[in-house]
């Protein structure tokens, strides 16, 4: 069976705030961001928190996509952790683009190597300044 899976981990700075406490403007991108990379989505949990952020979870057929949201600081957090055909690449592209982040930093890190070694792989850590979003 194969178990290998790729995960990229992104840190987006300078969100749009107000975008990052709308639950169901999360969903959506979230749900566009899993069809641009090729997943099927399966089921999906979102929670809303007090005084404001969000966390969700898109459950896909080749695994998970997940953001954890802090309106306050302009940041979130997201995995995307994928297998198969899947391009997570391209739902990073959508989401960094969606959320407006003027910085972004991505971990691609290869999980579940088979054999005796490391099962573990950094494959790809970029930053970007991508410029302030437009008002």
């Amino acid at each position: 069976m194969l178990t290998t899976g790729l995960h990229l981990l992104a840190e987006y700075h300078g969100c749009d705030r107000a975008l990052l406490d709308d639950l169901e403007a999360l969903r959506g991108v979230m749900r566009e961001a899993a069809r641009a990379s090729g997943a099927v989505v399966v089921a999906e949990v979102f929670q809303p928190f007090t005084p404001q952020g969000v966390t969700g979870v898109v459950v896909i057929e080749e695994s998970h996509f997940s953001i954890h949201t802090w309106p306050e600081a302009g940041y979130a957090a997201v995995d995307f952790y994928t297998c198969g055909d899947c391009e997570p690449e391209r739902a990073d592209a959508v989401l960094r683009t969606a959320l407006g982040a003027e910085r972004v930093e991505v971990m691609s890190v290869r999980r579940g190597i088979p054999g005796p070694g490391a099962s573990l792989e950094l494959t790809r850590h970029t930053r970007a300044a991508l410029g302030p979003r437009e008002q």
